[in-house]
This record gives C-alpha cells, structure tokens and sequence, in this order.
C-alpha cells in the first residue's frame, strides 16, 4: 500500500511573506526547484528539505506530511481490511 505525499511549502512561503525566488535565493536552490516542490512535481532531497524547515523556521513535518490510505474493516471479511481510496506516491 502506497502513501502520498501532502506538500505545505507554498503555505508556509506566503505566510512567511516570501516569493519563491526570495526562498530559493535563502536556500540556494532555483525558483523554479521551490516552484516543482510546491506544486508535487519533485520530491526535495533530505538535504533541501531541512533547509527550506530551517529557512522557514519550522519542522520538516510541518512542510511535507506523510499520508497512508485510509483503512475499512469489512463485516463480510472479518478482519481483512480494504484501503477507501487509490493515490499512490510516485
């Protein structure tokens, strides 16, 4: 069973009043790195990601948060559980 990735970096970036390029210019990273980490498209390096947590002044938890599907007990199967929903980290 696969998990998904939910990304909070562009939340925590407005908040803390940053554009992109401000953020990626404090992390030496691209704009457009910080814009692929926001929209899902790249998973940043532990390296990267520890930076960005710092830069922000938060934890990595708080930036990127693991999710696992969902689990439902069937009465019909005892306890064989069934996951609710299908996304799939890639």
């Amino acid at each position: 069973m696969k998990s998904t990735l939910e990304v909070k970096l562009r939340e925590w970036r407005t908040g803390a009043g940053f554009t992109q390029a401000e953020l990626a210019e404090m992390t030496g990273v691209s704009r457009k790195t910080i814009n692929t980490v926001e929209n899902g498209v790249f998973v940043p390096s532990t390296v990267l990601a520890l930076e960005l947590a710092n830069t922000l002044g938060c934890q990595v938890e708080d930036l990127f948060v693991l999710s696992r599907p969902q689990l439902q007990s069937r009465p019909d199967h005892g306890d064989v559980r069934i996951p609710t929903n299908k996304i799939r980290l890639a």
